[in-house]
């Protein structure tokens, strides 16, 4: 009985959420329900705001007011770490990665807390085989197997991205925030990162700021239009792209830039 109803708890619940910095406010009285295994994708116009509010679920800055529950939790007065410990990670959009080590270690790192090493100063984790087997699975995962023994700083920028992603999801967390992943890429690097989140995420839920609207309208299950800190629709993607409030407001606008 209790399984039957937390399925119908949200993966991501946000209720009347506020944030201002001195008299600016920069978030304006968000509501927003992100269901268990969705893609959402939050789009707007620059400065609308799409930072602050990953930034306020992620634990990085505190709320002015309201709420935000994460499959039920809530997440108020919670550092980014502990958060991160109940099942939520994000990448950010400057592309944030150890340089100087390899590929294969900076997966290893990612998987410690959850392979249950945590504050075990005592192990070797070269002898740790559950971690190496581990990493290795997520190198297949992110096509970067070729890439192991590589210092992650000589990656391209799309297989630094790819890392990034990997990492992400290494601690095993089922509720993953991507900031802008295909910013700044080629059209063959977006469509193999675009592929890669597809796959990684698969089973999980999504929650990705991008700019990009072939990437939002063929990726997101559902799209939130944040303007001026308030989300002025949320919808399927056909029904986003319809709406006349989103065309006039960033839409339209958005399209037409890319052509």
């Amino acid at each position: 009985m209790n399984a039957m109803r937390d399925m119908h708890i949200p993966a991501l619940q946000i209720e009347g959420l506020k944030k201002s910095f001195g008299k600016a406010e920069i978030i304006n009285g968000i509501d927003l329900s992100i269901g268990k295994s969705e893609r959402h994708a939050i789009i707007g116009p620059n400065g609308a705001g799409k930072s602050t509010l990953f930034n306020l679920i992620t634990g990085r800055f505190p709320a002015t007011s309201g709420k935000i529950s994460l499959h039920g939790r809530d997440l108020a007065g919670m550092a980014p770490y502990q958060i991160n410990r109940l099942g939520l990670s994000r990448s950010f959009q400057i592309t944030n990665i150890f340089p100087k080590m390899t590929v294969f270690e900076n997966l290893r790192c990612a998987l410690l807390w959850s392979k249950g090493y945590r504050y075990s100063f005592w192990h070797l984790v070269s002898k740790a085989s559950d971690l190496t087997e581990g990493a290795e699975a997520i190198l297949e995962q992110i096509n970067l197997t070729s890439r192991r023994d590589l210092p992650a700083g000589v990656l391209s920028y799309a297989e630094q991205r790819a890392l990034e992603i990997g990492i992400t999801i290494g601690g095993g967390a089922d509720v993953i925030m991507l900031d802008e992943p295909t910013a700044g890429m080629s059209n063959t690097e977006t469509d193999y990162i675009v592929e890669l989140i597809r796959k990684v995420t698969e089973g999980k839920t999504l929650i990705v700021v991008e700019h990009d609207m072939g990437v939002v309208f063929g990726l997101a299950d559902r799209i939130s239009v944040l303007v001026y800190g308030t989300i002025i629709a949320t919808g399927r993607p056909e029904e986003v792209r319809g709406n006349p409030k989103v065309q006039e407001a960033y839409l339209g606008a958005a399209l037409e830039a890319e052509h």
